[in-house]
């Protein structure tokens, strides 16, 4: 089955050339477009998309509280798409619950391996937005242990030390030379954690090690 996409965009010219550029993958089918974040939430809701392509700046609704609406009811992945990358809006999207966020500066193959990643389940930022991100969260103060430990209590010290290297910007292979084991031993440590934390993806996982004072 092909990826569905929904690309939502207040300008026709730049919906047009995100359909041309995706349609040239196989494996991916536009299924529809939104020019506002309420014409998004209705498509969403109309559509089940795997992934969203999302605007920040339309009309009305803008792009992250439409994403924030649309993962009430929907398990599609965002991938917020702007001319913009402050903090601002970094920080807004991934509080959505975006599992990527990149610039239209971004090449045609690029967009499609962008929606070939979230589709199957990582999340993907741009090397300048991750600078952001770590730099953001290395610099807020830690926060003080709840009663019982803290929400990292549930891993395993092993995953404990995946998720530490995750946090630090280490991708799957660099992790997995760093501690001696497999990549897919270590991408399965990064699932678990995932699933017993409760977050939507490894930009979650990040946060998450940041805001328990991890690294």
């Amino acid at each position: 089955m092909p990826i569905s996409v929904l690309i939502a965009d207040d300008q026709h010219l730049v919906r047009a050339g995100f359909r041309s550029l995706l349609r040239r993958g196989r494996d991916i089918e536009v299924v529809g477009e939104a020019s506002t974040g309420d014409e998004a939430v209705r498509a969403a809701r109309a559509l089940a998309p795997d992934v969203i392509l999302m605007d920040i700046r339309m009309p009305g609704m803008d792009g992250i509280t439409a994403a924030g609406r649309i993962l009430e009811f929907s398990t599609a992945k965002i991938i917020i798409l702007t001319t913009f990358e402050t903090d601002e809006y970094v920080f807004a999207a991934l509080a959505a619950g975006a599992s990527g966020f990149l610039t239209k500066e971004i090449d045609p193959e690029g967009l499609r391996t962008a929606v070939r990643v979230v589709a199957g389940g990582d999340a993907l930022l741009s090397p300048s937005v991750t600078r952001r991100v770590v730099g953001q969260f290395a610099h807020r103060p830690v926060r003080a242990a709840a009663p019982g430990g803290t929400r990292l209590a549930v891993l395993t010290e092993r995953e404990r030390e995946v998720v530490r290297l995750v946090a630090t910007g280490l991708s799957n292979d660099e992790i997995a030379a760093r501690l001696v084991i497999s990549p897919l031993t270590a991408k399965t440590h990064i699932t678990r954690a995932i699933t017993k934390l409760g977050v939507r993806d490894r930009v979650q996982l990040v946060i998450a090690a940041y805001e328990d004072g991890l690294v």
